[in-house]
């Protein structure tokens, strides 16, 4: 039966986008062709990043969502939005390949007025120098002509109740001022406000811009944890202090790592690399080893050695709360860990199973009993269940990447 909208890839960018629309009354199909994440969506389970759960995915198939693998359908909608994703290949660039499969998909079923919207991140010239020549090669339609073609930057926040969908800014740029104008009035039905870039590479830009401004300032704040701690000054009331300035200032807190899906971008085909970027990129990928090394000079000013060593690590997801791993530097961590010859567990009330090169790391099931058995616990990940008082008291010795325990209580990154 026809709809109002595709949604085609149902991962991390597509359900909350499919989501929104379908508590707008949006009548919505969800396209993948993996056929497991369709069927479980179908059955009500919720996917096991955690971004959605049970019942938000029964709230969307009661209002009428429908999960599907049939190509066919999307032949019947309004309105189609490409949400694959586009993980770096080898040589830094966002790996097109999906966008390229669900764009061929659709234009061999596009009919005309239909809008067209690319959500995924990609390099600038995307949307107008790859998927527009496969969706005209496809239809026998022309963008801008017959059907509307547009860029809108997917911006989430998982877990983030106060900048949901409805209440983040939509940034579109589209091949013509038509279609610009026809992405906005799709996108005005989902949120409070649309932002209208010059064109689709304006709009490509802005995601290029706003992930790469996240790990550049994710790499000062990690370079200046390392000189602070050598300095002896603590970093985490220098932050406190300067996030008070009213302008020119940004608060960034430093890590074991940077996960998530947003990955920096450094190389725009044969354009020159972004050498900012590069370098911070460099700087944020060293922080799971530097930790290691923290980690070893503990336990030798403890009396003990790194190889035989209880190391219990404390979250292993990319961000509090969420069941999300990807891009989490714990599993580097662990790697190195065990490379070591330290004896690695874990605990995380939203992962019940985690596996480093494929073998399982046992669980602990009792936080305190475990934290006091370890000869060192290293908190990656700052869920709101954790009792940080009460760890820092059980614990042998803590070390704390985060910043968030009790001044005093825990060695800090």
């Amino acid at each position: 039966m026809p709809a109002d909208l595709a949604v085609i890839g149902l991962g991390h960018l597509g359900l909350p986008l499919a989501q929104a629309a379908t508590a707008a009354g949006v009548d919505t199909i969800g396209f993948d062709t993996d056929p497991r994440p369709v069927a479980e969506l179908a059955a009500g389970r919720p996917p096991v990043d955690g971004s959605l759960t049970a019942s938000e995915i029964r709230r969307m198939l009661s209002g009428g969502f429908r999960p599907t693998t049939n190509p066919t359908e999307l032949g019947r909608v309004r309105t189609a939005v490409i949400c694959t994703p586009t993980p770096l290949g080898a040589d830094r660039t966002p790996d097109l390949g999906a966008v390229a499969e669900a764009a061929r998909a659709l234009a061999a079923r596009l009919r005309p007025n239909t809008t067209v919207l690319l959500e995924s991140p990609v390099h600038p010239g995307t949307t107008e120098d790859v998927l527009r020549p496969l969706l005209e090669a496809g239809s026998g339609l022309r963008a801008g002509r017959d059907f509307h073609l547009a860029y809108s930057p997917g911006r989430l926040d998982p877990g983030n109740r106060a900048h949901d969908f409805a209440h983040t800014p939509r940034v579109i740029g589209g091949l013509t001022p038509a279609c610009t104008e026809s992405a906005a009035a799709f996108y005005g039905r989902l949120t409070d406000k649309v932002v209208r870039a010059r064109g689709t590479r304006e709009a490509e830009t802005v995601k290029l811009l706003e992930t790469n401004f996240r790990h550049v300032n994710i790499a000062l704040v990690n370079e200046m944890a390392v000189l602070c701690h050598d300095l002896g000054v603590d970093l985490w009331d220098v932050i406190r202090c300067a996030e008070t300035k009213p302008f020119g200032f940004q608060a960034f807190r430093p890590g074991p790592g940077v996960g998530g899906h947003g990955v920096p971008v450094d190389t725009i085909g044969t354009h020159r690399p972004l050498r900012l970027v590069e370098l911070a990129g460099q700087v944020n990928e060293r922080m799971p080893q530097y930790v290691i090394q923290r980690c070893a000079t503990l336990l030798n000013e403890h009396g003990k050695s790194a190889r035989g060593a209880r190391v219990l690590l404390l979250g292993v997801t990319y961000k509090p709360d969420l069941a999300d791993q990807e891009g989490s530097p714990a599993t580097e961590i662990g790697r190195r860990l065990m490379d070591m010859g330290a004896a690695v567990s874990y605990h995380d009330p939203y992962v019940a199973d985690w596996r480093v090169r494929d073998l399982p790391v046992p669980r602990a099931d009792s936080l305190y009993e475990a934290a006091a058995a370890a000869d060192l616990t290293v908190l990656l990940q700052h869920h709101r269940t954790y009792d940080l008082q009460g760890l820092a008291v059980k614990a042998q010795l803590l070390l704390d990447t985060r910043g968030v325990t009790p001044a005093g209580a825990a060695h800090r990154l």
